[in-house]
């Protein structure tokens, strides 16, 4: 088993987008897109397909990808890939979000070179400058903080840092929800409970912190975006047709 496994959880329904995970207006199913990509990593061995739904599991097997059938009570991805890592024997496991079709692969081995470069770091992950089109105090765009060795020191749907006397001249770093887990601490941070900052925020990633675990961060400048929505699969498979991935107007 290689070093390095990808673990891509899906299920079959999403309340904004349902059966997401196997829209294929491109000829192919969106889940299967960002399995490609995260093939395409050079750190990255296998990739897995996990999920409760045989659909899911059919589509991957049929693309040459192994497939993992798990519980349907996960509540989020993180606890689905957990389940999944348990019987594997690998060092490092990667959670690429199956409605990811354009993530670069490059990204995916920043982040794992980040935690494989960070002994004493569980996860690692990827900030990116954000750009003139993105809006800093949009909540739905996660911002991070990070310390002199590139660890994240907190992460906020708010702001941060607050520039006090608007002296700062460097752009705020957008979280990627891009993990990369030491295959034994994903059973470990699976079975912690919520955590404060995390329940006010919403954001699963705080309970790492919270718990005085440290995550690595990789600063790289990201363009692709999650699909949450019929009207941005749409836009998707508009740029897939152009040959122009990732391309967001």
């Amino acid at each position: 088993m290689p070093g390095v496994v990808a673990v891509i959880p899906a299920r079959l329904e999403s309340t904004r987008f349902p059966r997401k995970s196997l829209a294929a207006e491109t000829g192919t199913p969106l889940i299967i897109h960002a399995a490609q990509q995260a093939a395409l990593a050079q750190r990255v061995g296998e990739v897995i397909v996990a999920s409760d739904a045989e659909e899911i599991l059919e589509a991957g097997r049929q693309h040459g990808f192994a497939a993992v059938e798990t519980r349907a009570d996960h509540l989020n991805g993180t606890s689905r890939i957990a389940e999944v890592a348990a019987d594997l024997d690998c060092d490092l496991v990667v959670n690429v979000q199956a409605d990811e079709p354009e993530i670069d692969p490059a990204v995916i081995d920043a982040a794992v070179e980040a935690l494989m470069d960070a002994p004493d770091c569980q996860v690692g992950t990827i900030a990116s400058p954000m750009g003139p089109h993105e809006d800093p105090t949009d909540p739905n765009l996660v911002k991070v903080v990070l310390d002199q060795s590139e660890r994240a020191l907190y992460f906020s749907r708010a702001l941060i840092p607050h520039d006090r006397d608007g002296t700062r001249t460097d752009p705020p770093l957008r979280h990627v929800g891009l993990y990369v887990y030491r295959r034994e601490f994903l059973g470990v941070y699976a079975a912690l409970p919520a955590t404060p900052a995390e329940t006010v925020e919403k954001l699963e990633q705080l309970r790492v912190l919270e718990n005085g675990h440290q995550i690595a961060v990789a600063i790289r400048t990201c363009h692709h975006q999650g699909i949450d929505t019929p009207e941005q699969y749409e836009a998707f498979v508009a740029r897939h047709a152009a040959g122009k991935p990732g391309v967001v107007d």
